[in-house]
């Protein structure tokens, strides 16, 4: 087998763009210093909204394109960011975007909501097993909004986590492994409010309307933050192009001067781009200060280095 770099982090998103948008300088910031950087995607984002007009017709009501589109959009990310190990679960298009509940899209065979859970997470035990990563990273048990896929991600990479390290399940997917440290995403509540705060002082936005906190997915209390990852400017730089490279579904702002500070997605609300990333530990243990880098975690965990 390849020998593996030293550190080794695994994340799990349910759509190409939440990556970005979630942990572009946290993976940024992994691959720059030589970590292995692993994304694992679960969908093709195939019922995604359109933001260009000319793209309109790649949208699942016309011709149904859009998930091939955003395979490249995704691989021009990943190259914004550093990453190059990026895998689709069970591979591209195994699982379809699952739409929001209520949406035809959430009653179709073969959307990632309706997998067995125990055959999805064995994929992912195999990429587990392969990577061997000390820490993963996934979202929490409502999916940071309540997203049908981002719910599923999250029961798919926690099972898999444990089905992982057991020995008796599948070895034909490799030798077992133990995660480290499972983190969950999160936003501080004071970092997401000093962001709407500089974004409405300013003023002077592309976008007519701004967001409000209650828009930003996984907002907690700072109390409830287990972990930060914070980016320089090349490490938000980076962020802020790999969401550009994601052209269907994100709009960066261009600043006058200075980085990136805000974006919209399709509903065209401002919303601040974050250069500070937060987590929270999956076994709920809260640090009397957050630690600054995720693998601190991973040794006393138990994870193999």
């Amino acid at each position: 087998m390849t020998e593996l770099p030293a550190r080794r982090l695994m994340l799990v998103h349910a759509h190409p763009d939440d990556e970005s948008i979630t942990n572009g300088v946290t993976m940024a910031r992994y691959a720059a210093e030589g970590a292995l950087v692993t994304l694992v995607t679960c969908t093709l984002g195939e019922e995604g909204e359109v933001i260009p007009p000319a793209l309109a017709h790649l949208a699942a009501d016309r011709e149904d394109t859009l998930g091939a589109h955003r395979i490249g959009e995704l691989r021009h990310a990943m190259r914004e960011l550093g990453v190059s190990d990026h895998r689709f679960l069970g591979g591209p298009g195994h699982y379809r975007d699952s739409g929001m509940f209520g949406t035809p899209a959430n009653e179709r065979p073969g959307c990632f909501w309706r997998a067995d859970v125990d055959e999805a997470a064995s994929h992912l035990v195999e990429e587990i097993r392969q990577v061997r990563p000390q820490v993963l990273v996934t979202y929490d048990p409502d999916g940071g909004y309540g997203h049908p896929d981002h719910i599923q991600a999250h029961r798919v990479a926690m099972r898999a986590v444990e089905l992982a390290a057991d020995p008796a399940h599948r070895p034909d997917l490799g030798e077992p492994h133990r995660v480290g440290c499972v983190y969950w995403n999160c936003a501080a509540r004071s970092v997401v409010e000093e962001g709407f705060a500089r974004l409405r002082a300013r003023g002077d936005g592309p976008f007519p309307e701004t967001a409000s906190v209650d828009d930003v997915p996984g907002v907690v209390d700072d109390a409830e933050v287990a972990a930060v990852v914070e980016g320089g400017d090349a490490e938000v730089a980076a962020k802020a192009a790999a969401m550009r490279a994601h052209a269907t579904q994100i709009v960066v702002a261009d600043p006058p001067s200075g980085p990136p500070e805000s974006f919209a997605l399709s509903n065209g609300l401002s919303q601040p781009l974050l250069r500070v990333e937060h987590f929270r530990r999956a076994d709920g243990v809260v640090p009397a200060e957050p630690v600054r880098d995720l693998f601190e975690f991973a040794g006393a965990a138990g994870g193999d280095r």
